[in-house]
């Protein structure tokens, strides 16, 4: 994906519309003995930071994880202690510590798609000279796993890691067009169905006619739904049931693009996915 984002990373926690009209269920898996709540709070202070929290002062953490500020002490300090936080003494503020790549470069070291993908995904940015990725789908978003940015990119702050919304960019289609539909329904009642540009199709019954067409085709197309200048192309790879593992595609800027690319890009997505498919 390229050119500019309305949000530099969308947070996993973010609860949905209807998630907070809905009275807490008794058999969430939160409520259950063998969950953590320590771990839960930990994880809910790491969290607290992003893209736009950059540094937070204790008082700001504690606001962000709605713990009181005693509680948000103990956290922080235990987080800085293993370094998964850093603390400026002279600002008194804390940022995320460099030790939290460990878990970026353990996931991508040991991701069996990962591993499989990388190859062809080499050879179709080569190839087509564009931005390639590979993404797969947790919950309502697409998560970028491994990325190969062109010299033609709008946007080189999506860095593995960034998560989109599935309904509206073509791989996340490319994905939802290969699930059952009670599964599709499952994720579009978790998304915020927004018009994120005049371009994005948002409405819930013209994304179910999309993913018929999409899965028709075997491939997904979205112009300008997401980022302002950026039109992707996009094929779902699946597992030996079909199950979709992920989404490989390949982004163009609006001034590269020619009439005759969707076939021909939609040919290469559609190869490079089906050479990756099939395996555990």
């Amino acid at each position: 994906m390229s050119n500019k984002s309305p949000a530099p990373h969308r947070s996993p926690t973010i609860p949905s519309q209807s998630a907070a009209k809905t009275a807490p269920d008794a058999n969430a898996p939160e409520r259950s003995s063998l969950f953590v709540n320590s771990v839960e709070k930990a994880m809910r202070v790491l969290s607290a930071f992003d893209g736009t929290r950059k540094r937070l002062t204790l008082s700001q953490v504690a606001a962000q994880t709605g713990m009181d500020v005693s509680t948000a002490q103990r956290f922080t300090y235990t987080l800085v202690t293993l370094g998964y936080l850093q603390k400026d003494e002279s600002s008194k503020t804390y940022s995320l510590g460099v030790k939290l790549f460990d878990f970026t470069y353990n996931y991508v070291a040991s991701n069996d798609l990962v591993y499989r993908a990388t190859p062809y995904l080499q050879q179709l940015s080569r190839e087509t000279e564009e931005t390639t990725n590979i993404t797969v789908l947790d919950g309502p978003d697409i998560v970028y796993v491994l990325r190969i940015v062109s010299r033609n990119v709008l946007n080189p702050t999506v860095i593995v890691g960034n998560r989109l919304p599935a309904y509206c960019t073509s791989p996340g289609l490319a994905m939802l067009a290969q699930m059952p539909t009670e599964q599709v329904d499952a994720i579009l009642d978790d998304t915020q169905l927004i018009a994120h540009t005049p371009n994005t199709v948002n409405d819930r019954a013209a994304i179910h006619a999309r993913l018929a067409r999409i899965r028709d085709a075997g491939y997904a197309i979205t112009a300008e739904e997401y980022y302002m200048g950026d039109i992707s192309v996009a094929a779902a790879i699946v597992d030996a049931e079909g199950r979709p593992l992920g989404g490989i595609n390949v982004a163009v800027t609006k001034p590269r693009w020619r009439a005759e690319d969707e076939k021909h890009l939609s040919d290469l997505v559609i190869t490079a996915a089906g050479a990756i498919s099939g395996r555990r």
